[in-house]
């Protein structure tokens, strides 16, 4: 049984935090655990009109925010991976201090000391140099930084195919299968004249 953490915080695109519950709620032999920010839990009303409990219903466990003396906050709790979704730039500077203050954070410090899998899809443009130097904090800390920047290489016909296609890359990154997202295959072959 693979662990995940899913921590939603109060960046905009609660839908990827979302569909990510979604997809891994559809794959077998997967157990998440999900924390949400109050930030988090604002995002989601506002962009999504989804409550909490349609929220908690997708996930296996849930952990609220303020308790740190949760499972997910001891690295004696064994799990795969941790993914922040949308991260939050307030989020991703605390991370990238240590500040262990509320358990979107404290999980995330975790994963890092433990070095596990810790996959954080900020959110946010432009970014500023504080911002810039968080990632890079974080990276050489060994998390990963994911903006979830959409490509166009899939042409995509919706919104939903554009979250998909980000999502699907996260789920690669947790050794996981891609379902709704097609692998690129190179450009097909194309004739060409010879003078």
């Amino acid at each position: 049984m693979k662990k995940i953490i899913v921590a939603i915080t109060g960046a905009s695109g609660a839908i990827y935090g979302v569909r990510l519950l979604q997809l891994l709620k559809a794959t077998p032999g997967v157990q998440t655990h999900l924390t949400v920010s109050p930030s988090g839990l604002l995002t989601l009303r506002h962009e999504l009109d989804m409550n909490r409990s349609q929220l908690d219903a997708l996930a296996d466990v849930v952990h609220a925010s303020h308790d740190v003396g949760a499972q997910i906050a001891s690295g004696s709790f064994q799990c795969d991976a941790m993914v922040i979704a949308p991260c939050s730039m307030r989020t991703l500077g605390a991370v990238a201090q240590g500040l262990s203050d509320n358990l979107v954070t404290r999980a995330a410090d975790v994963m890092l000391k433990e070095r596990r899998r810790l996959v954080l899809m900020a959110r946010e443009t432009p970014l500023n140099l504080a911002h810039l130097r968080n990632m890079t904090l974080v990276t050489e800390m060994g998390g990963i930084i994911f903006p979830p920047v959409p490509s166009f290489y899939h042409r995509p016909a919706s919104v939903d195919d554009m979250v998909n296609q980000s999502v699907g890359r996260v789920l690669d990154l947790l050794g996981l299968p891609l379902v709704h997202t097609p692998r690129w295959a190179g450009l097909p072959q194309v004739a060409t004249a010879v003078d």
